[in-house]
């Protein structure tokens, strides 16, 4: 039996640690069949390519600042250098997010724009940004998945991250309406707390980590990311052709049930 993304060509941003959702977004689909290219940027890049390394495949790292108008203009470019000339993208993932320390925890009516403003470009914009700078290699079919959490609702010590992320979740129901017509799904995974690196990250995030398990009927375990990649993986098969615009929560209920 094929794997459930057999043949498919995936970008997948966001991995850091092998301990990262996105990191098991990448292994997990590997093992169901795709090939794989990381982005990262500076730094983490040379970071990035030793936890390539880890998965079941070593997969190639390009270089990808969200914020850099030269690095998006070149990102289809360096795409095809490892995926070969008139490849196509079968799906992206958006698993990036950043916030200054002062817009997080206590910070909210403190807060200024400088660092607000960059909370958004670097954590909501950028989905946008991203998925235009892959339109070009974007396969009729092609699913977008971003990881969020929740916005429904203000939590406690997420500050203007949150607000990020409510804009984050609008701007996948606008591009679900703008790309559409191309044939281009964009669905987001609302995640339960996970111990990543940009969780540990967040000052308080402890207060999310006492109560998630429970809260959640299904329970849950912050220290395993595998069941949002899962999701992730589900939602760039062909398995959902016309989901759009949708929110999966992998959170072990909790939206679903209050306090």
């Amino acid at each position: 039996m094929a794997g459930l993304l057999e043949g498919k060509r995936l970008l997948v941003t966001g991995v850091l640690t092998d301990t990262s959702m996105a990191f098991h977004v990448a292994r997990l689909a590997q093992e169901q069949g795709a090939t794989v290219v990381l982005s990262s940027f500076g730094r983490q890049m040379r970071i990035t390519e030793v936890i390539a390394r880890r998965l079941p495949q070593p997969a190639p790292v390009v270089q990808l600042d969200v914020s850099s108008a030269e690095d998006l203009g070149a990102l289809a470019g360096r795409i095809t250098e490892h995926l070969g000339e008139g490849a196509q993208l079968d799906g992206v993932v958006h698993s990036i997010g950043f916030a200054p320390q002062a817009v997080m925890g206590d910070g909210f009516l403190s807060a200024e724009w400088n660092d607000v403003s960059t909370a958004l470009q670097v954590s909501a914009f950028s989905l946008q940004s991203l998925v235009v700078a892959c339109r070009p290699l974007l396969a009729p079919g092609a699913g977008v998945v971003g990881l969020t959490f929740d916005a429904s609702l203000a939590w406690p010590v997420y500050g203007w991250m949150g607000v990020a992320k409510a804009a984050f979740e609008s701007v996948s129901r606008y591009l679900a309406r703008e790309l559409g017509g191309e044939g281009v799904r964009c669905n987001l995974v609302a995640a339960g707390p996970v111990r990543t690196t940009a969780a540990k990250a967040i000052p308080g995030f402890e207060a999310f980590e006492s109560v998630w398990s429970e809260r959640a009927p299904l329970a849950w375990d912050v220290k395993d990311p595998v069941p949002p990649a899962q999701a992730c993986v589900a939602l760039l098969s062909d398995w959902f052709p016309k989901t759009t615009g949708e929110i999966v929560h992998v959170d072990g209920g909790v939206h679903a049930v209050g306090a």
